[in-house]
């Protein structure tokens, strides 16, 4: 086997920091997971602005013909989780996702005649909500979802017209930002319907892909400073078109304190396809309830660990994916070199190879 191949299926096996958005809120009130929520089964971003699908994401998984209701001027929550049900394991560090994937959040709408059957390529988007980089402390939006427990909040435009609309959820994470390319982003759409509001079906429209360009000064972007997160202290443009602003005071910003986090609702997660999950979707591991076939691929055990910045932690579930590679890593190991705060590509080492890896 080329050395090229057995390198890809060492990064499929790698459990990374990244999330998913399953789940909506609205006033305070959890619908229910994955309920009218378009996702896939893997947490991996987008990092081509002009995929075919950066608009709701690719390989759907999860689709239901459900549509939430949504009042004009409602306060509504966007749940993230590292993995499909949330944490991937007890204590999951990186549930909701990676402290260090700093970066903004968004949200936009699309009108459509049903939301539930509405393709998602080809519709013309709105941004109704955004939250960057708040310059006087350092934060980011990323951080606000995290410390609201995984949910991102903002508000419904009062003056936005009924109807069904996808609502397009997303975060872009910044911490490889510094070359192009090296933003990630992650993004889900969900199926709602808009009720009372105004006439207005958004104004600055865009397309996806189309809306962003690669060398945006806040998709190519070195946000450290002395090893510090904060974009030098400058304010940080958020990509995209401006946010609706309704005539009466408009859609106001995400603020530090928003609405409690919802009391979450014990929902069955949706069957996957017959067909088995996607190929190096999730197939098996401990407390794994999902899809153990797989479309393409044959699911097998890929690794016991999974790395964090200086230290080395085993996890007690076994994770298993559905490879195209005739070789399972079941004792890989990564370590990866945060010496510049930053994401660099990880080095992998075998058993064999573990003594020279430095202590945690």
């Amino acid at each position: 086997m080329k050395s090229s191949a057995v390198f890809a299926l060492a990064i499929a096996g790698v459990a990374y920091g990244h999330t998913i958005f399953q789940k909506v809120s609205v006033n305070g009130v959890d619908q229910g997971q994955l309920k009218a929520v378009r996702a896939p089964s893997s947490d991996y971003p987008i990092e081509n602005v002009n995929d075919a699908d950066f608009a709701c994401n690719k390989n759907i998984q999860f689709k239901d013909s459900n549509i939430i209701n949504i009042p004009a001027g409602a306060r509504v929550g966007a749940w993230w989780g590292h993995v499909i049900g949330g944490a991937q394991s007890p204590n999951d560090p990186d549930h909701p996702i990676a402290k260090s994937h700093k970066g903004p959040t968004m949200v936009y709408l699309a009108k459509v005649s049903n939301a539930a059957t509405a393709d998602a390529r080809g519709l013309k988007w709105f941004k109704i909500a955004e939250d960057g980089l708040t310059t006087s402390n350092g934060q980011w939006g990323v951080d606000r979802m995290i410390n609201n427990n995984g949910w991102q909040y903002f508000d419904m435009p009062s003056c936005v017209a009924p109807g069904n609309y996808l609502m397009r959820v997303e975060l872009i994470a910044l911490h490889s930002a510094y070359s192009q390319g090296g933003a990630q982003f992650y993004m889900e759409c969900a199926q709602i319907n808009v009720t009372g509001g105004g006439s207005s079906t958004g104004t600055d429209l865009v397309s996806f892909p189309g809306a962003y360009q690669a060398n945006h000064s806040g998709i190519t972007i070195n946000i450290y400073q002395n090893s510090v997160p904060n974009n030098g202290g400058q304010p940080y443009t958020i990509p995209g078109p401006p946010v609706l602003r309704c005539p009466a005071g408009g859609a106001p910003a995400p603020t530090s304190n928003p609405t409690p986090a919802p009391t979450a609702t014990a929902a069955p997660l949706p069957s996957q396809p017959a067909g088995g999950a996607a190929l190096y979707g999730q197939c098996g591991g401990t407390g794994w309830t999902g899809a153990t076939s797989c479309a393409q691929g044959t699911c097998k055990v890929v690794n016991d660990w999974y790395t964090r910045p200086i230290q080395w932690l085993v996890l007690d579930n076994p994770y298993a994916d559905c490879g195209n590679c005739d070789v399972c890593f079941r004792s890989l190991r990564a370590y990866q070199d945060f010496s510049n705060h930053s994401n660099h590509f990880p080095t992998f080492y075998t058993d064999e190879q573990r003594s020279s890896i430095p202590a945690a």
